[in-house]
């Protein structure tokens, strides 16, 4: 069975999910700036899923996984970031570290999938 609309996608869910506990375990950070931007950057990736998704086109749709790769690396990165800053535990670090992985993998198959 084909998938008909991104939000079928279990890339795109877990993804939001990740999102939602970015939010979650930054949303008492007074360092503003940092905040936004791993929030933004977490929201980007399954946006890019999504938009990517409605462009109807396999070139279209990888070059925008591709982005979403890019904005879950950028995710990663400040995590690593929000620990050595101490903004987070590394035990909570860890935990996000993995979610975002597997979302890396995930999106790197489903390109593969595509080519």
């Amino acid at each position: 069975m084909a998938v008909k609309k991104f939000e079928d996608l279990l890339v795109w869910q877990k993804s939001q999910d990740f999102a939602v506990i970015i939010y979650k375990n930054f949303s008492g950070t007074k360092d503003y700036p940092f905040k936004d931007q791993i929030l933004r950057a977490s929201v980007s990736i399954s946006n890019n899923i999504a938009e990517g998704f409605d462009r109807r086109t396999n070139p279209d749709f990888i070059r925008f996984l591709y982005i979403g790769i890019s904005s879950n690396s950028e995710v990663r990165s400040m995590l690593y970031l929000s620990e050595r800053l101490g903004y987070l535990h590394l035990e909570i670090v860890e935990e996000l570290l993995d979610r975002s992985n597997e979302i890396s993998r995930m999106l790197y198959g489903l390109i593969q999938s595509m080519k």
